[in-house]
């Protein structure tokens, strides 16, 4: 089975690839490990109470383990994967491609969507500085292409990164024909630029995202606003003004002080930006809720990224291209 067609009280006993663990102290002084599994199709907590020691030498992060168990949904803790016995799994018992996440679109498919916006950019200047991260041969560009854009949440598998700023600059791009006022060219550039931080703060080990000592210690947004300034740096002649634009897209796209920008949004092209990032995110939690959520099944349970439950209707079953 699929993880998203894990029922109440079903048993499993299947390859699965650990995409995190977390040793864990219990009340009679003990340990237990609690680990997140999954598939192409989503993820699930696991629990495991026995044999703790030897269930973590095996549990690494990017591993696949064939994991026996039963699953349940619990009123307080939700979906739950209770593990009887775990084990290496052998190579000829899955296909990598059945258990790793990725995008609706393909990757072949998306960089040719992106090349076509970038040709769509008048501005010769940010022409330059977008050539200098997107062009064929940057180094920028081949990690770009296959970042992850969440360790967790939104996006957070392989080409997560290219997909969630393409589709924010693809928004941005039509909207910005709708609302006057609006530097089309810079807003498309900020767009496709404003999460370059996420190159320095995600690891991708397999199937597996970890963040890095540099994003814990300055954090997406520093990290993607040097790096755009260096970048800038490098082009003679580059005007100020479009400059102090780009950069504050970067530093004020998550919106709110509090939320982790050092400012808040106070252009048009900076506002716009931030609210498409921000819906982006809200409509990005039904697709992974969705994943997770049991087959005949329509409401999920609460969701702290919504602040609620999802209700999804008639469910269609998206169609993937290969990566």
């Amino acid at each position: 089975m699929e993880v998203r067609e894990f029922a109440d009280g079903c048993d499993i006993a299947q390859p699965l690839l650990v995409r995190d663990v977390e040793l864990r102290p219990r009340r009679d002084g003990g340990e237990y490990l609690k680990v997140l599994l999954g598939d192409r199709s989503g993820s699930v907590p696991a629990v495991i109470w026995d044999e703790v020691q030897s269930a973590r030498e095996l549990c690494i992060p990017g591993q696949v383990v064939h994991a026996t168990g039963r699953y349940c949904v619990h009123s307080r803790y939700g979906p739950q994967l209770a593990i009887q016995a775990v084990r290496a799994a052998g190579e000829d018992e899955f296909a990598a491609e059945d258990l790793l996440d990725g995008p609706p679109r393909g990757a072949d498919q998306m960089e040719a969507d992106l090349r076509e916006l970038l040709s769509t950019v008048q501005s010769p200047h940010l022409r330059r500085l977008l050539g200098l991260v997107f062009g064929p041969s940057s180094p920028v560009w081949a990690r770009y292409r296959d970042a992850p854009a969440a360790k967790h949440y939104d996006q957070a598998y392989r080409h997560g990164l290219l997909e969630h700023c393409l589709t924010v600059a693809q928004a941005v791009s039509a909207l910005s024909a709708i609302f006057p006022g609006i530097d089309r060219d810079v807003a498309v550039t900020g767009a496709l630029l404003h999460d370059i931080g996420k190159l320095e703060t995600y690891d991708l080990e397999g199937g597996a995202i970890s963040m890095s000592d540099r994003g814990r210690l300055h954090g997406e947004i520093p990290l993607g606003y040097y790096r755009v300034r260096r970048a800038i740096e490098r082009l003679d002649g580059f005007p100020a003004d479009l400059e102090e634009a780009i950069l504050h897209i970067i530093l004020s796209h998550h919106g709110a002080l509090e939320h982790g920008s050092p400012v808040v949004p106070c252009t048009r092209e900076a506002t716009l930006v931030h609210m498409i990032d921000n819906l982006g995110g809200r409509l990005g939690s039904f697709d992974r809720i969705e994943k997770q959520l049991p087959t005949g099944e329509q409401w999920s349970t609460y969701d702290k990224a919504l602040g609620g439950g999802a209700y999804f209707g008639a469910r269609v079953e998206p169609e993937r291209e290969a990566a």
